[in-house]
């Protein structure tokens, strides 16, 4: 029996049979949207989004300071947050600021090491949290979801490095040039130049 040409080409019913009909605004769709999550299944997606954590903040509020314990990443469902970092004198420099969709801490669900950098919100925030103890019983009870998840995870901290690699590398290059141009000059030519600039009156 032919399938009515209706059930093809209609939007309601492609939602229907879709298998990722996923509500905008839910914490499935944001998860969705986050590479840690993005290749899983909708009943995969719905089993981690029954075990996150909603957590609202005020504007100037910290999520963690620099050189707390990792225990794990948040994703930002509404506001925005600048990852900070303490520098000699007290003060705090702005690494980044991260806004809605995006992510940050993801290091804390694979290894508890001190965070690299702090966290402060720089609006109100509402802020999803996964973290490590939730992956952990989510390995126990589903095994397979848990390894894919830590597998994507290490993937993306896999990525993160090459690319600081990459910029450690090109940094290491322009220092070894700066360093071959000065070795390069002969002693005194900086104070010759200086000498032969023509005084002005009175100087």
């Amino acid at each position: 029996m032919a399938v009515p040409k209706f059930v093809g080409e209609n939007a309601i019913w492609k939602n229907i049979f879709s298998e990722r009909s996923i509500r905008k605004g839910s914490t499935q769709e944001l998860l969705s949207r986050v590479p840690a999550f993005a290749h899983l299944t909708f009943r995969e997606l719905k089993e981690v989004a029954a075990i996150v954590h909603r957590r609202e903040y005020r504007a100037g509020e910290p999520v963690f300071f620099q050189g707390d314990p990792g225990m794990g990443m948040y994703i930002i469902q509404e506001g925005s947050v600048s990852i900070v970092i303490a520098e000699q004198d007290g003060e705090q420099k702005d690494l980044a600021v991260l806004s809605e969709g995006d992510f940050f801490g993801e290091l804390g669900l694979l290894d508890e090491s001190p965070r690299s950098a702090g966290a402060v919100c720089k609006t109100d925030c509402l802020l999803i949290g996964f973290f490590r103890p939730d992956l952990l019983d989510l390995i126990e009870r589903k095994p397979s979801l848990g390894i894919k998840i830590v597998m994507k995870l290490a993937e993306i901290v896999g990525e993160r490095l090459r690319k600081t690699d990459k910029e450690l590398s090109k940094l290491k290059a322009q220092m070894d040039a700066m360093q071959t141009e000065l070795e390069r000059r002969p002693n005194g030519e900086e104070a010759d130049k200086e000498s032969k600039q023509p005084r002005k009156a009175g100087a």
